[in-house]
Formats: structure tokens, C-alpha cells, sequence
């Protein structure tokens, strides 16, 4: 009986969507073989959190079999004015753009427009003949064996790291253009990047960083648009992602979501930027759970929902497949305890097998999650599709990737 009232709750909820539109098909959990009681469990830590002012507010959607089984949202959009957090909350995707990235890249690709293993410099030219720093040396270069490619760009081995700020003298100064993107135009950032010697030499160590920012810039060249305007035409509009872009309405302003004042673990201030005049590939949309499941579905879909087709079949399994091969160094990748494991494919993590990394999952899902707190995973194996929102920076990022993970996987009982 209780699990029944519960199936209904849950239902009712569904329909009662706040923007009047759910993301997709509803069902109840236990009808595609997801426990109602277990997924109770996601609210009593998320509530908990919350009350202990470790989490502002989330918001979880959760889809299997192609089903909306789970859409609530917790806690607070605005933690100081007290406003609730609501389902349609706008969040800042930061990396969690790259996906769309890679889907804009691979649309070209299939118009003949590009090739993934073409030079990024035929585009670009400001990229031909780059050097390449010697042990990490700002000073002391050497010519590059080969171009960087598009594919470098988007599986991240192209040799334009993010940096750290506590690293070596080139590490700063890739660090340092990270404030090119938020306040800069494309071509002082792109003048800038190129003005440094690649970090690595293109192809052969994984280091996450400015590919797909670059790669924004080449659909900016190709398709003559801004990456926000191609992006909204062959992928936003076609999928019903309203809510999903670089540029906020005013009506989106109000949706927005807020973090604590203060980071709770590091006790560092926190600002989530949410508009730059550089649309970056790498980490400047802006989008809600209900888009981001409707993009992760159709990649479940294999390019394809309702009566939109966004890629085909073999471009998206080409997309998702690991593209690390035994050439690369993949070490930066498996230092982080949960990404042991995994490859990377393009703008995505692919898990390579069920153990290893430091959460679970299935051989061939893929993944990623953004600086502010965002995290989606799709797993063809279990059909299904997660995405969680916060306003989080910092070390609970990581946490939370970890604690949704388990709480979701748990409540699968067929």
C-alpha cells in the first residue's frame, strides 16, 4: 500500500511540472524496474545537506527506457532571498558544454563540412606551426611533429591544458587565459592561446583544457554564425531545449540558481558567472535538467527524439566510444579517483569496465559534469539517463557526482 501512495505521489508530481511540460513520457519508477522506496533516498540526503547548509539546492531528473521516472527539485534557488528551488531552474552548465560542443563539431561533420582528423590550423590559421614546450618549459620550445587536429581539440590531447595557477611558469600563463573567455573577444583569446607553446605534443597526453573553446571558434568559421546561433539551429531548437543557450532572457534571470555566498568546505567566496560575451565552447551555456535530459536521451537514442534527428546512428557511437588509444598517456585522466577507468571520447567520459573507478557503472557509459556543479551520465546498457543541477563550486562537485551516482545505480532492482 505505501509503495502505491508513493507511485502516485510521484506521478502527480510529474504532471505538475512547473513550465507545464514534462521532458518526456512519464512512468512510475517501478514500472521500468526502479525502486520508489529506494529513490526516496535521494531526497532524505539531499534535505539533509541542504539543512546542514552544506548544498543551497537541486535539482535531479531521471529517465529509463525512454520514461521520465524522477524530476524533483530541493533546497533553495536563492539561498539568501530564501526562494525554493524550482524544476525549471536555470544553471550554469560550465563544462557541461562541451557535449553540445561535440554535437555541433560532429553535425559539420556530417555535412561534409569538417573531418575529425583534419587540422584545426585549415580553419584556424593562427595554429600552424606551433612549437612545443620542452619539460614544460615556457622558454625552451621545439617545432611541433604534427598539427593539431579537431579530434585533438575535442578528446582533449591537443596541448591546451586549462594550467594551474601552482603550477610551473607555462601553467600560469594557460591559467591566465581563462579570463579571456569571460571578458575578452574571440580573437584576443585565440591570439593569446597561440602565443604559448603547446603544453604536449599534439596526440600523445590526455590534459583537459581549451580544445573545445577552439573547436567553438572553427563552427564559428565554418558556419559564418555565432556558436550559439549554429548550435540553436541543428540542435536547441530541433530538440526543444528553450531553456539551453549563452544568452539569458529576462524571464531566464529570475530562474536562475544562486550558490551560498561562501563555498561551505573551503570557506572561499563564490560567484557563478552565467554570461560572457565569448559564447566558449568549453563552459558558457546555460540550461535546465529538463533540456539537459531531452539532449542526453537523444544521445541514449543514438541522435535521434521524437521526430528530431540530431545525428546519425554511427556518429554518436563514434562520439561516445573511447578515442584514447595506447599512444596517448591517459595518466592526468586516472589520477582522478573517479575517472580510474575511464577513457575519453569526444566532449565525454567512456567508462571502459564495471570496476576501477571510484563510482559505479556500467562498461560504455559516458559522462561529464561542470565546474558549478552540474553532472549528467547516460548508460546504454541500463537505458538509462541521469541529470543533476546545483550551484555548487569546488571539492562538493566531486562529492556529489559521487553521492548521486550511488543513490541512482541503488534503486535499480530488475
Amino acid at each position: 500500500m505505501r509503495n502505491s501512495v508513493l507511485t502516485l505521489a510521484i506521478m502527480l508530481l510529474l504532471q505538475n511540472h512547473a513550465t507545464g511540460q514534462q521532458p518526456l513520457p512519464t512512468a512510475s519508477p517501478d514500472s521500468v524496474g526502479l525502486s520508489s522506496q529506494r529513490l526516496e533516498r535521494i531526497g532524505e540526503v539531499l534535505r539533509a545537506d541542504i539543512a546542514q547548509d552544506r548544498l543551497p539546492g537541486a535539482v535531479v531528473a531521471i529517465a529509463r527506457k525512454g520514461k521520465l521516472v524522477y524530476f524533483e527539485a530541493f533546497g533553495f534557488l536563492d539561498p539568501k532571498s530564501g526562494a525554493k528551488m524550482t524544476r525549471d531552474a536555470v544553471f550554469a552548465l560550465a563544462s557541461m558544454t562541451k557535449p553540445l560542443t561535440s554535437v555541433g563539431v560532429l553535425s559539420l561533420c556530417e555535412q561534409g563540412k569538417l573531418r575529425i582528423n583534419q587540422p584545426a590550423s585549415d580553419y584556424l590559421p593562427e595554429l600552424r606551426k606551433m612549437s612545443v614546450s620542452v619539460g614544460g618549459s615556457l622558454d625552451s620550445t621545439r617545432p611541433a611533429m604534427r598539427s593539431v587536429t579537431i579530434q585533438d581539440l575535442l578528446r582533449h590531447t591537443a596541448g591546451l591544458p586549462y594550467g594551474s595557477a601552482s603550477g610551473s611558469a607555462l601553467e600560469k600563463r594557460y591559467a591566465a587565459l581563462d579570463s579571456l573567455l569571460d571578458f575578452s573577444a574571440h580573437q584576443e583569446f585565440l591570439e593569446s592561446l597561440t602565443r604559448l607553446p603547446l603544453y604536449r605534443e599534439p596526440g600523445t597526453e590526455w590534459n583537459y583544457g581549451y580544445g573545445p573553446d577552439v573547436a567553438g571558434l572553427i563552427i564559428e568559421k565554418v558556419t559564418k554564425q555565432t556558436l550559439g546561433q549554429y548550435l540553436n539551429s541543428i540542435l536547441l531548437r530541433p530538440l526543444q531545449m528553450t531553456d539551453t543557450g549563452f544568452e539569458l532572457s529576462a524571464e531566464q534571470r529570475r530562474r536562475v540558481a544562486k550558490p551560498f555566498a561562501v563555498d561551505p568546505i573551503t570557506r572561499q567566496p563564490q560567484i557563478i558567472p552565467l554570461e560572457s560575451p565569448f559564447q566558449c565552447g568549453g563552459g558558457c551555456a546555460f540550461s535546465t535538467a529538463s533540456d539537459y535530459l531531452r539532449f542526453g536521451q537523444m544521445l541514449l537514442n543514438k541522435g535521434q527524439l521524437d521526430n528530431a534527428r540530431i545525428l546519425g546512428r554511427k556518429t554518436v557511437e563514434y562520439m561516445t566510444a573511447d578515442h584514447l588509444g595506447p599512444e596517448v598517456d591517459a595518466t592526468a585522466l586516472r589520477n582522478h579517483p573517479m575517472l580510474n577507468g575511464y577513457g575519453f571520447g569526444l566532449g565525454v567520459a567512456v567508462r571502459k569496465g564495471p570496476g576501477v573507478a571510484g563510482i559505479m557503472g556500467s562498461t560504455g557509459e559516458y559522462s561529464w559534469g561542470g565546474a558549478y556543479g552540474t553532472y549528467f551520465w547516460v548508460d546504454p546498457r541500463e537505458d538509462l539517463v541521469v541529470v543533476f543541477m546545483s550551484a555548487v563550486q569546488g571539492p562538493l562537485t566531486r562529492v556529489y557526482r559521487q553521492v548521486i551516482n550511488t543513490l541512482v545505480l541503488q534503486a535499480i532492482v530488475d
